[in-house]
């Protein structure tokens, strides 16, 4: 496991493996909370936060009174593997909906820590740039974009993207780009985007993010 990775992301992966191996089948009732907590070795929060994601994928559906159950199609494909067969440009239009709305909240809603937030980020792609280390690049890049998208004060948005980031990060890992000269060509826009957004001009920072993604960035 990823160590960086949120715990309850880790257990909505191992829950999701479980579907996928037949363990709980679609249609039927997954064990009540206890039983998972005990299964996973977590707490309740960590649980519930898990079946909100899946639940949020449309993996697992929860009926109020009657418990959770698995999606009749899940089984048949995720939302997750439909998106890993599509081409460069459906992800692309995908990404641009989504940051397109996360930039413009976030010019408007972010906070001090929002924006301190952003500038760490920045500045470990500067460095990694510097030090020319590519997956530093990548982790630092989809970080930056993570806490734009936290700095929204959209909940559901700042998910959804965070869901979205493992299809950008396989995307970023099949480049045959190498090296870290293509994150250097857009590290003065990613700047010009966190500017954007601390001084509050939504129109400005949706056609800075407009560059980077019709630039391939």
């Amino acid at each position: 496991m990823n160590k960086s990775e949120k715990l309850s992301d880790q257990v909505a992966k191992k829950i999701r493996h479980d579907i996928d191996q037949h363990k709980y089948k679609a249609g039927e009732k997954i064990p009540a909370e206890p039983d998972l907590m005990k299964l996973y070795g977590v707490g309740r929060s960590t649980i519930r936060e898990a079946i909100k994601t899946l639940a949020m994928t449309g993996i697992l559906k929860v009926q109020q009174g009657s418990g959770t159950f698995v999606n009749v199609a899940t089984q048949q494909e995720t939302i997750e593997q439909r998106l890993r067969r599509a081409d460069f440009d459906e992800i692309n239009a995908v990404r641009k909906l989504l940051e397109d709305e996360m930039v413009r909240l976030a010019a408007k809603n972010h906070t001090e820590k929002d924006l301190e937030e952003m500038k760490r980020c920045l500045e470990n792609r500067r460095l990694a740039i510097r030090n020319e280390q590519r997956q530093a690049c990548i982790d630092a890049d989809i970080a930056f974009h993570i806490a734009i998208a936290g700095a929204s004060s959209n909940k559901a948005l700042a998910d959804l993207y965070q869901s979205f980031t493992s299809i950008i990060r396989d995307f970023f890992s099949k480049r045959e780009i190498k090296g870290t000269s293509h994150f250097a060509m857009s590290h003065y826009l990613h700047e010009q985007l966190f500017e954007a957004i601390k001084s509050k001009k939504e129109k400005q920072a949706q056609q800075v993010l407009e560059k980077i993604i019709e630039n391939n960035y």
